[in-house]
């Protein structure tokens, strides 16, 4: 089912995207070598439920922690634990958070100091991927033009998008309907309608698209060892297009 939310639902699932954009900036100082993951974790969690929330992702389908924390050839899901980042790495962070019943959910790839360039390239590709994404969502459009966009773009670089792995309708669940694929045919699929929310979440891949389970069950990585970068926003479809939730009242990337 997909839900068409009010704007007093849409203000709800706002103030906990908001939530998530502040607390990925809290932690930003901390990404940077020698930085242990499980603390970065436990910074997330102390500074959500210091705003009222809960973290989302802990305990969701058995995950461990607060963040989901993927670090170069990690697509998604990575489990924070006691290794430290290295320069150089590049690190894909996911959060999400849960306050009155309504959700938000955000993920930005961060540079380990200093990064090669072609790590720093499919950073930047990847993030103006969402951009062109988040573009097409509007009244009367189809979820295929979303992944439309992503896909022609970042394959014009030589770059793969991941095919198992989408985005998703939000509201009072963390995935909801529609799929949000960032792949596909123009003018598919479900047609877009004025107050849906959803997430939409390109991770693209340097090299391939395929992508493995570690055996921790939850870390998703790429097949050839290659880089991955991931980048998220919660937004709302309106009569005049598109708003990013998941700014923050900075209005931040």
């Amino acid at each position: 089912m997909v839900h068409i939310r009010t704007q007093r639902e849409i203000d709800l699932i706002t103030a906990s995207c908001q939530i998530v954009a502040d607390t990925l900036d809290f932690i930003s100082s901390d990404i940077k070598p020698g930085e242990n993951l499980i603390d970065i974790d436990s910074k997330a969690e102390a500074f959500i439920r210091s705003q009222g929330a809960r973290p989302a992702f802990k305990g969701y389908m058995g995950f461990p922690a607060t963040l989901c924390i993927s670090v170069n050839d990690e697509v998604v899901h990575g489990i924070p634990t006691n290794r430290v980042l290295e320069e150089g790495q590049i690190v894909g962070i996911d959060c999400g958070a849960e306050k009155e019943g309504y959700y938000g959910d955000h993920a930005k790839t961060f540079a380990v100091g200093k990064i090669s360039e072609n790590k720093r390239k499919l950073v930047d590709i990847t993030q103006e991927s969402l951009r062109k994404g988040i573009a097409q969502a509007f009244p009367g459009n189809y979820v295929s033009d979303i992944g439309y966009a992503i896909q022609t773009y970042v394959e014009a670089f030589g770059y793969s998008v991941v095919r198992e792995l989408v985005g998703h309708g939000i509201g009072t669940k963390l995935h909801e309907e529609p799929q949000i694929p960032n792949y596909g045919e123009p003018k598919q699929g479900y047609k877009l309608r004025e107050g849906m929310c959803i997430a939409i979440e390109p991770m693209i891949n340097q090299g391939v698209k395929e992508v493995k389970t570690d055996t921790d069950g939850w870390t998703i990585r790429t097949v050839d060892g290659e880089d991955s970068a991931h980048f998220e926003h919660t937004i709302a479809i309106t009569k005049n297009g598109p708003i990013i939730l998941s700014q923050g009242v900075t209005a931040r990337d």
